[in-house]
């Protein structure tokens, strides 16, 4: 992967939501938010409406549960940092599949959520770095497969591995389209019983 750049975001007027029981943690946590410039929302025990906005999310580790969030577990849409109070490696398990980004250590002061901030946000850019690269990877993989499967259609008719690739690569310049959708035309004529120009082919 390649080095990716630090991004220190401009936090004023970005949207955070709390969800944690009303307790002081909030009012601590509030209070930072606020000075650094968040806009701040507070839910419980479910997110809110307004939490479909939110830039970050702050949610208590202590009392979470499974079902908590409206996605997928460990594939949340917004930088996630957990509230942690008690350290037991269950909660610290549950936190981590939960898909937390960054922690807090309760009881929250006057310091630590800039950090928080910081870091969740630079480990959520990373992990959608990451996960558009194993995407991209895929489909370059899945291509491959795919030239190298309308390849061998292509010299089963006869021609060598060589002659099936100039062909391939005259069919896609011929139709104006990549190499790899030239390929996955022929296949996909072939499962449905068709030469690429889609004529039916001779049994």
């Amino acid at each position: 992967m390649k080095r990716r750049p630090i991004r220190i975001p401009n936090l004023g007027g970005a949207q955070a939501c709390i969800l944690h029981r009303p307790h002081p943690t909030v009012q601590a946590l509030t209070r930072q938010l606020t000075a650094i410039g968040l806009v701040v929302h507070q839910a419980w025990p479910e997110l809110g409406p307004e939490a479909l906005a939110a830039d970050y999310i702050f949610f208590d580790a202590d009392m979470g549960h499974d079902g908590m969030f409206p996605w997928e577990p460990g594939q949340p849409p917004v930088p996630m940092v957990a509230l942690i109070g008690s350290e037991a490696p269950g909660r610290i398990e549950w936190s981590l599949k939960t898909g937390a980004h960054a922690q807090l250590l309760k009881p929250v002061g006057d310091n630590g959520a800039y950090s928080a901030l910081i870091i969740a946000r630079d480990a959520f850019d990373a992990q959608k770095a990451l996960s558009a690269e194993i995407a991209d990877l895929r489909r370059r993989l899945e291509d491959r497969q795919t030239v190298v499967r309308a390849v061998t259609l292509l010299a089963a008719r006869g021609k060598s591995e060589a002659d099936a690739y100039a062909q391939l690569r005259q069919m896609a310049m011929a139709w104006r389209i990549s190499f790899e959708d030239a390929a996955a035309r022929i296949v996909a004529a072939q499962g449905a019983g068709k030469d690429a120009d889609d004529r039916p082919r001779r049994g």
